[in-house]
């Protein structure tokens, strides 16, 4: 059995941190599959998603790691050829990556006690996001 969802983000850009734990959750209960995996995807090269303890110690300390590993206000190659000043967001995309896949056991998506899925929208602008969730399984 495959069943698909859709969550809509609007996001402010700029590593803007959505909690999606609720609706992953809402999708693998409606989906009526029992064992199998959640794929939770993010068209676009500028937004990823990743877990995280999602509490504002570890959201900040998250977007710091980010701006050492890819600072904003860096050169970047991709400003000068497209003149959209938002180079930093497709690294940052790229370092953390479009999906994730988690685990359905007994009906239930499978997280630690403190971990939750997060989409981090790195574009220089808000944006309207739809995030695909493909639960397969039996």
């Amino acid at each position: 059995m495959v069943y698909s969802a859709t969550i809509h983000v609007e996001t402010n850009g700029f590593s803007d941190i959505h909690d999606l734990t609720r609706e992953v959750v809402k999708a693998a209960a409606q989906s009526g599959i029992i064992c199998g995996v959640a794929v939770i995807f993010v068209p676009g090269s500028t937004a990823g998603i990743t877990t995280i303890e999602f509490e504002s110690g570890a959201v900040h300390d998250l977007k710091q790691a980010l701006e050492r590993l890819a600072p904003m206000a860096d050169t970047y190659e991709h400003n000068r050829r497209w003149g959209d000043g938002n180079g930093f967001s497709h690294v940052r995309a790229a370092l953390l990556g479009p999906s994730l896949s988690a685990p359905i056991q007994n009906g239930q998506l499978v997280l630690g006690t403190w971990q939750q899925i997060i989409l981090v929208d790195f574009d220089n602008r808000p944006r309207n996001r739809d995030v695909l969730v493909q639960l397969v399984g039996d």
